[in-house]
């Protein structure tokens, strides 16, 4: 059974959680970008 109280209590935790995952590789792949681009053959 789905409970509403405990759905709308979690969903924006979740969310949180969510974007701080997509932050975090977005990041990443920007520190990969930039050393490819540093240090790559020309």
């Amino acid at each position: 059974m789905i409970y509403a109280d405990s759905w709308m209590t979690t969903l924006p935790m979740m969310l949180i959680g969510m974007l701080g995952i997509f932050i975090v590789l977005g990041v990443l792949v920007a520190a990969v970008y930039l050393l490819n681009f540093l240090t790559g053959r020309k």
